[in-house]
């Protein structure tokens, strides 16, 4: 398999955890990723034909392989399948070292994002009263500037089923007081015999 070699050192040991793994180098950056498999590129396409897609993203049109790979080869660049229907395949001529980094990357603060990002949860009750509701309203506050969502959690108890109005009522009146720091993500709804409602950051 033949990719661009001014971001990328292959790296097939015979034993040990590192085999089959790429090493990027993009720009002094030093990037670890596993190859996609599943992604024909340059020698690796068997199409007789493809619809082109040139470096600058501009739609070359349904060209013949050999006039594809040429494509690549004269821009110094690889010939990446990105849609291989078999009716009509389209490849794309891109530095398929520099997608695999910033695919990586973007995968990292993907995965960096949701472990920081947590749901707390504030239970109140349909008769809690302003000073708890103050409280509680401050603890939640506390979550949504660390950039937390936030779940609001009213549990109605018993004959408490019947005054669910009243519990909107509740439930509106707590994100107003949040909503400095914080907007509503999902509005009050019932759920068994609970209300809930999530709340995140307020967007700039």
């Amino acid at each position: 398999m033949k990719i661009s070699n001014r971001y990328l050192i292959w790296s097939d040991y015979e034993n040990g955890s590192s085999k089959n793994s790429f090493f990027l180098f993009f720009k002094e950056v030093f990037f670890i990723a596993k190859p996609n498999n599943s992604q024909m590129i340059n020698d690796d396409i068997k199409f007789s034909k493809v619809r082109l897609i040139d470096a600058s993203g501009e739609m070359v049109g349904v060209v013949s392989i050999e006039q594809a790979r040429e494509a690549a080869a004269e821009a110094d660049l690889d010939l990446v399948c990105i849609s291989p229907n078999p009716e009509n395949p389209v490849c794309k001529v891109m530095d398929y070292g520099k997608f695999l980094f910033e695919q990586g990357k973007r995968e990292k603060e993907a995965k960096k994002k949701q472990k920081e990002t947590e749901t707390k949860e504030i239970g109140i009750k349909l008769t809690t009263d302003v000073h708890d509701i103050e409280v509680k309203q401050r603890s939640v506050i506390k979550f949504l500037k660390n950039g937390d969502r936030v779940k609001i959690n009213i549990r109605f108890r018993g004959r408490e089923m019947a005054y669910q109005q009243q519990g909107f009522a509740v439930m509106e009146k707590f994100a107003e007081g949040i909503e400095e720091y914080g907007q509503v993500d999902k509005q009050p709804k019932i759920e068994g015999r609970n209300m809930v409602m999530y709340l995140v950051p307020k967007k700039n």
